[in-house]
C-alpha cells in the first residue's frame, strides 16, 4: 500500500519561507515522478511542481517559478518543496503526488495522493 504524508505546513507571514516534506512509503520509490498541487478554498486543485524519477528535470507553475524549488532524496523516500517570498496567495492545502509516468504535472497523470497539508500566508 502506498502512502504519501506530507508535513512542515503552517502560518506563515508574507515574505517568509517555508519547507513542505513529503514521506513517501514505496518499495519502488526512485521509480516514480513526484510533485506538489496545491488547492485554495473554493477553487480547483492546481499543479504547483513537479520533479522526474532522478531529479534532473522539473517544472513549475508560472506562479511560483523562482520563488518555489522542488527536490528529492530517493534514499530518504522523500520530495521537498522549498517555498520562499510566500504570498497570501500562495495560501492553501498542498498536497503530494506521486505518478509512474512522466512529470506529474497534471492530475491525470497522478497514481497517489498524499492527504494534504495546510499553508497559510498571512499579508
Amino acid at each position: 500500500q502506498v502512502q504519501l504524508v506530507e508535513s512542515g505546513g503552517g502560518l506563515v507571514q508574507a515574505g517568509g519561507s517555508l519547507r513542505l516534506s513529503c514521506a513517501a512509503s514505496i518499495r519502488t520509490f526512485s521509480m516514480y515522478a513526484m510533485g506538489w498541487f496545491r488547492q485554495a478554498p473554493g477553487k480547483e486543485r492546481e499543479f504547483v511542481a513537479a520533479i522526474s524519477w532522478g531529479g534532473s528535470r522539473t517544472d513549475y507553475a508560472d506562479s511560483v517559478k523562482g520563488r518555489f524549488t522542488i527536490s528529492r532524496d530517493n534514499a530518504k523516500n522523500t520530495v521537498y518543496l522549498q517555498m520562499n517570498s510566500l504570498k497570501p496567495e500562495d495560501t492553501a492545502v498542498y498536497y503530494c503526488a506521486a505518478g509512474r509516468g512522466g512529470l506529474t504535472t497534471t492530475q491525470a497523470m497522478v497514481n497517489h495522493w498524499g492527504q494534504g497539508t495546510q499553508v497559510t500566508v498571512s499579508s
